[in-house]
């Protein structure tokens, strides 16, 4: 608790010669100080009792330590509000329940493996405002944009297949994603849109243009990303939507290769943006104060009592 202590005003502490100097040279002066009836206070008994000297002295030494100011360097970090601002767009259409994606874990869906490497993404990025748009046949905002890396992969955890229905509005989707990030005030707004198969024009009501217009005017750079074997979601138009809105296509047919293509937009868009750290000063001159003022009031007790005994 007081490693790392020190004192504002050391300097303080040659008070004490001060009272040995009063101690020794003004002793018939010195009582009056305490209690207004001298007299009774310079009976022989209470001068000499050990206990009165010691009540006396550790009052002194406690009041100069609380005047010295101990205090200690509390360290704290500034929560960063100026790093990139990215909406992670999660396919959760029924497509995403094939099995196989994982060779380690074969049993696991595409949707958990997933859900899993995005975790991972979310807290290598402590420094960025993320927010969470999940689709099927409709898409919504499943978190807003936050700095707390622990909510949000507690809500990709809950993330279920299906949710959002099993059909794939792939353009909705990404109109979506533009929509939780156009509120924001930052220089550097990102999308990653994840998917496993082709939009659905039955359920998919954005135009792939509006979409891409809507974007381009926000300033959002989007990073699609293919995952399965490449004849099962639309490459070309993947490549549309990086090209347009100054991002990067990607394609992943394993969950290591995915991955890496998590590694590879962290490394793309670095945040280059570092938490601000501070100290405070703690102050602890209360406690030598609160042993200052209770051995004071004993040496005052014990005093009047034996001046009267």
């Amino acid at each position: 608790m007081f490693e790392g202590l020190y004192f504002e005003f050391p300097r303080l502490v040659f008070v004490i010669f001060f009272f040995i100097a009063c101690e020794t040279l003004c002793r018939m002066r010195l009582p009056s100080l305490y209690f207004p009836h001298a007299k009774q206070f310079l009976n022989a008994s209470v001068s000499s009792s050990k206990l009165l000297f010691l009540a006396k002295w550790l009052g002194i030494v406690m009041m100069i330590l609380a005047l010295m100011s101990p205090v200690k360097d509390e360290p704290y970090e500034l929560e960063p509000k100026d790093g990139y601002e990215i909406a992670l767009i999660l396919d959760a259409s029924q497509s995403m329940q094939a099995k196989g994606f994982d060779i380690h874990h074969p049993d696991l869906t595409r949707f958990d493996v997933v859900k899993s490497i995005v975790s991972d993404f979310i807290l290598q990025r402590s420094n960025d405002n993320i927010g969470l748009v999940v689709f099927g046949e409709y898409s919504f905002i499943a978190s807003p944009l936050t700095y707390d890396e622990h909510i949000l992969n507690k809500i990709v955890s809950q993330l279920q297949i299906g949710m959002a229905g099993k059909y794939t509005a792939l353009h909705s989707s990404l109109a979506q994603g533009v929509n939780l990030l156009k509120m924001s005030e930052s220089k550097s707004k990102v999308a990653i849109l994840l998917t496993d198969g082709y939009s659905t024009p039955e359920v998919d009501k954005v135009p792939l243009d509006v979409a891409l217009e809507l974007a381009k005017k926000e300033g959002i750079k989007v990073y699609p990303v293919g995952i399965g074997m490449p004849h099962e979601y639309n490459k070309k138009v993947l490549m549309q939507i990086a090209k347009d809105t100054g991002g990067m296509a990607f394609g992943a047919a394993s969950a290591s290769e995915l991955k890496g293509v998590y590694a590879k937009i962290d490394e793309l868009e670095k945040s280059e943006i570092k938490s601000e750290s501070f100290t405070y000063l703690k102050y602890y001159y209360f406690y030598p104060l609160f042993v200052a003022l209770i051995s004071l009031m004993l040496y005052v007790y014990l005093r009047n009592k034996r001046g009267h005994s």
